[in-house]
C-alpha cells in the first residue's frame, strides 16, 4: 500500500487556502517527500504528519515555490531530535543548492547527503518504493517522478512441500533470497509464480505536455501533475511560462490511461478552480481538483489480493 498526501496545491506564492507544491508518501515504514514550497513543515502539522522520519526528498526543480521551505523544514527534523542522515535528490546544481540552503539552515545535527541527477532518466530505492526521474519540459531543468512499489509473487506452498522445503525457510524464499537446509540450497524460482502488478504513481510538475510524461504516465494508479491554468487564454499563458492547463493536463491522462489525475500548482490568479470541474471531466472523467491535504491509500489490485 502507498499512502499519498498532497500537503500543497498552490503555485508560485502560497494563498491563506493554499500551501505550496509538496507531496508526501509513505510505504511500509518508508517516508519520502517531493518538493518543499514554502509552508511545507505547516502543511505536515496540519495532516499529523512527522517530519522527523523522512529518508529522502526529490526536488523537481530549483524553483523557490518547489523548495523555500526547505530550510525551516529541515530545521524542524533537527528540533524533533532526528540523527540518521537524509538524502535530498535533484537536478544539476544540487550541491550549491544546498550550500545555500545550510546558510540558514544552520547547526542541524546529521548528515544530509546529496543526489545529482545528470540524464534523462535516472532510478532512486526508497524502501520499497522505486523512484524513476525523468526530464520534463520547463524554463529550467525539471524532473517529473515515476514511483512504483513492487509486489512479491505469489508463493507456492504445495510445491515447497514437494521439495521438503521447512516452513521456517519459506518466508526468506517468498521475499526472494535463497535459502540452505540440509546441504541443499533453494531458489525463489522454485516456488514463487509470475510477476504481479504493483502500484504505480507519477508526480509531474512544472512542464509543458511531452512524450516522457505521457509515456512514464501510461497506466499509472494516480498521476499527479499540474493544471496551472483553467481560464481561457491560460494557454497562451501556458506556452508563454512553459506550464501546462488543465485541459491539456486532462487530454494527457486520458490518452495515458491512467485510473485517476489530481491536478495541482494552481496560478494564484486562479481565483476558482473549481468552476472548472465539469468542463476537465468531460475530457477525462477520474479527475480530481485538489486541495491541500488530499489523500489516498493506493492499494494493489483488487483482483489480485490474496492472503500474503
Amino acid at each position: 500500500m502507498l499512502d499519498v498526501c498532497l500537503l500543497g496545491t498552490g503555485g508560485t506564492v502560497p494563498l491563506p487556502q493554499r500551501w505550496l507544491t509538496s507531496c508526501w508518501l509513505q510505504c511500509e515504514g518508508s517516508a519520502v517527500l517531493i518538493d518543499c514550497g514554502e509552508g511545507t513543515q505547516i502543511a505536515l502539522h496540519e495532516q499529523r504528519i512527522s517530519c522527523k522520519h523522512i529518508d529522502m526528498i526529490f526536488l523537481t526543480h530549483y524553483h523557490a515555490d518547489h523548495t523555500a521551505g526547505l530550510p525551516g523544514l529541515l530545521l524542524s527534523m533537527a528540533k524533533s531530535d532526528r540523527t540518521e542522515p537524509v538524502v535530498v535528490a535533484g537536478p544539476k546544481g544540487i550541491e550549491d543548492f544546498l550550500k545555500g540552503v545550510m546558510l540558514i539552515a544552520r547547526y542541524v545535527p546529521f548528515e544530509i547527503y546529496y543526489k545529482e541527477i545528470t540524464s534523462r532518466e535516472e532510478t532512486f530505492e526508497a524502501g520499497n518504493m522505486s523512484f524513476t526521474a525523468f526530464q520534463l519540459k520547463h524554463s529550467v531543468p525539471c524532473y517529473g517522478y515515476e514511483v512504483n512499489v513492487r509486489r512479491t509473487r505469489r508463493f507456492d506452498p504445495e510445491k515447497a512441500e514437494a521439495l521438503g522445503i521447512p516452513r521456517r525457510l519459506w518466508g526468506t524464499l517468498q521475499k526472494g533470497e535463497s535459502a540452505e537446509y540440509e546441504g541443499r540450497t533453494f531458489e525463489p524460482e522454485m516456488v514463487l509464480g509470475e510477476e504481479r502488478k504493483g502500484i504505480k504513481m507519477v508526480y509531474a510538475t512544472d512542464t509543458r505536455p511531452c512524450n516522457s510524461l505521457k509515456e512514464h504516465a501510461k497506466n499509472a494508479d494516480l498521476l499527479i501533475t499540474e493544471g496551472m491554468y483553467g481560464c481561457k487564454d491560460g494557454l497562451e499563458k501556458a506556452v508563454a511560462n512553459k506550464h501546462m492547463t488543465m485541459q491539456e493536463a486532462a487530454a494527457l491522462a486520458r490518452d495515458a490511461g491512467v485510473r485517476q489525475l489530481w491536478l495541482t500548482h494552481f496560478s494564484p490568479s486562479e481565483h476558482n478552480v473549481t468552476e472548472y470541474r465539469n468542463e476537465i471531466r468531460a475530457i477525462f472523467e477520474d479527475t480530481l481538483i485538489s486541495d491541500d491535504g488530499q489523500r489516498t491509500d493506493l492499494a494493489f489490485s483488487h483482483e489480485e489480493k490474496d492472503n500474503d
